[in-house]
């Protein structure tokens, strides 16, 4: 029996995922054609991951958005060679992405203490160069966090994500009868009393077409992108977003929830994944239960109920199919359990296939 104890959740007021910022290097140093002299080259500008940042950090402490590194110290008869300029080091959150401003990719900062060069200094002044310095590199960049968590929540608003953060923890999320409650990301933390921790991201719900950006769209899509595991929620009794939308049953949101991943990026339904079935203390909520089990079995008979461009191309394998009910705490345990459970498991074959690997190596080399 695994025995747990309670979520603590860290929320983000005021939540900013992405930055554009200016960076220049610094200049290099004078040259001294007389003797020649070599001026000192101008600092960098790295971008270097943190566990105690935020981009909202960032934001506040530099509302100019700008960094510059120092200029190389010019040569002198006293200095022959002009000392190095200073590099500025920008710090940030850990998960966070740098491209420049028009999208290519610089660098990923994926654990404390990732670095990505963003602005080189410029050359001190030589006899190569006239002893003329060149300036630092200049360009506009973009900080792109993505929350890296173990688990993250994924469903349609009002499937009841928050309720079940809740009923996790102490936590009080907002709840409401309305659908759009979570609108910010938050991270909980699930402690175990062995001490193990597990991190939970509880992201905004998605809406049909959040593929093409409607809705949250890609600011929700991009942060599932590095949870371990994805941690599906749909109502048993389905769920209507609006008035002219259709309704949808549990099975339908579990189809529509794979492909708005699926045509966000394919390799998102690779991951591993659970089914939480929430609201079991709804009238019929058994019957519609085993109902769901039943097309789950058999997805390929039941997708005729959806457009042919809604369906997704492969269906996912649950690893684990929950039936709770968050306003009662009804199988909330159990599912604490499987969380935990399948994380071990994925981590246990992770080893296992690097184990097997490193086997192949060794005898490959040896022949």
């Amino acid at each position: 029996m695994v025995h747990l104890c309670r979520i603590r959740l860290r929320k983000y007021g005021n939540f900013v995922d992405n930055l554009r910022l200016y960076v220049r290097g610094g200049a290099g140093g004078m040259g001294l054609p007389r003797i020649g002299g070599h001026g000192g080259n101008g600092g960098d500008v790295w971008v270097v991951a943190t566990k105690s940042m935020t981009l909202k950090k960032v934001k506040e402490n530099y509302p100019h958005k700008r960094f510059v590194a120092n200029v190389g110290g010019n040569s002198s008869v006293r200095s022959l060679k002009g000392q190095r300029g200073n590099d500025t080091e920008i710090l940030v959150p850990v998960g966070v992405t740098v491209t420049t401003d028009d999208d290519r990719i610089l660098g990923d900062l994926n654990a404390e203490g990732d670095r990505v060069l963003v602005a080189k200094g410029g050359q001190g002044g030589s006899f190569s160069s006239s002893f003329l310095p060149s300036k630092g590199q200049s360009k506009l960049i973009r900080l792109d966090l993505k929350l890296i968590a173990d688990m993250g929540l994924v469903g349609f608003p009002n499937a009841g994500k928050s309720s079940l953060l809740t009923a996790l923890s102490n936590a009080t999320p907002q709840i409401a009868s309305y659908p759009f409650t979570t609108l910010k990301p938050q991270i909980g933390k699930l402690l175990y009393e062995d001490h193990n921790q597990i991190s939970v991201a509880d992201l905004p719900g998605l809406i049909e077409g959040a593929h093409m950006n409607k809705g949250m769209g890609h600011k929700f899509l991009k942060h599932v992108e590095r949870t371990k595991q994805l941690l599906f929620v749909v109502d048993v009794c389905g769920f209507q977003l609006a008035s002219q939308t259709p309704f949808r049953s549990a099975f339908e949101a579990v189809q529509l929830l794979t492909k708005e991943l699926e045509l966000y990026k394919e390799e998102l339904v690779s991951k591993p994944a659970l089914l939480v079935v929430n609201k079991m203390d709804l009238p019929e909520a058994d019957h519609k239960l085993e109902q769901l089990k039943e097309q789950l079995l058999n997805p390929e008979e039941f997708c005729h109920t959806l457009p042919n461009d809604m369906t997704p191309k492969s269906h996912l394998a649950f690893r684990h199919v929950v039936p709770i009910s968050a306003a009662t705490g009804l199988g909330v345990d159990r599912l604490k359990a499987f969380i935990r459970e399948s994380l071990e498991e994925e981590a246990s074959e992770a080893t296992e296939m690097f184990r097997q690997q490193r086997l192949q190596l060794l005898r490959q080399r040896s022949r």
